[in-house]
């Protein structure tokens, strides 16, 4: 039988927050018993914490998440109530373009969209400080963070994009260079077409103006 484990927070949605971060699940890992509701008090005074109990459930593997997967997942939690956005964060595996050890945190909950910031910009950040938190423990762990699977529709919209420049270059013989972007999505280009029978990709440019050029081989 699993262990079970109380978790206080001024609420009962931050308790089960507190719980499932310190646990390393996701809240469909595990069975929710509110314990106590918790009060306001009056005048801030004579108040209660809401108080759960959370117990792993008996379908849920208790080996499914490496080491490395657990410990992002607490330290991305701890990250995101210091910045006071309540959320969900589920670990999941990440595009194939990322490489094949590499895994996904994809982060769940309402208006998140300040945590992409412009084109993604807040969202690289995030992940830059999650990587350097988990890099004394886990050096060679490649942990990518996503918002309501933003990175997934961006990479389906880039190769969408990349085949349909590729066919225009096939057609025009003229080379086309695509907008400046960050190197995991120049990658992404560079994947879609790598094994295209016409045409061939580089990058161009330097710093953030560096940019993806697809023309005639």
């Amino acid at each position: 039988m699993s262990q079970a484990n109380e978790f206080s927070g001024k609420t009962v949605d931050e308790a089960i927050d507190k719980g499932v971060a310190e646990l390393g699940v996701t809240r469909d890992a595990v069975t929710i018993e509110i314990v106590r509701e918790g009060s306001r008090g009056i005048l801030g005074l004579g108040g209660e914490d809401a108080r759960v109990r959370l117990t792993r459930a008996e379908s849920s593997p208790a080996a499914t998440h490496s080491e490395a997967e657990t410990d992002a997942h607490t330290l991305l939690a701890e990250l995101l109530r210091r910045m006071g956005i309540r959320a969900h964060i589920e670990i999941l595996p990440a595009a194939e373009s990322e490489g094949p050890d590499a895994f996904a945190l994809n982060i769940a909950g309402d208006d998140l969209g300040t945590l992409i910031g412009r084109r993604g910009e807040t969202l690289r950040d995030l992940e830059y400080v999650l990587r350097l938190m988990l890099a004394p423990k886990h050096q060679a762990a490649k942990v990518v963070v996503d918002v309501e699977g933003y990175r997934v529709r961006r990479e389906r919209m880039l190769r969408e994009l990349a085949k349909r420049m590729a066919e225009r270059v096939e057609v025009s013989h003229q080379p086309i260079t695509l907008e400046a972007m960050p190197p995991n999505e120049r990658r992404i280009v560079h994947l879609t077409l790598r094994d295209h029978p016409f045409v061939k990709t580089n990058s161009i440019g330097e710093g953030e103006h560096r940019r993806v050029m697809i023309l005639r081989k």
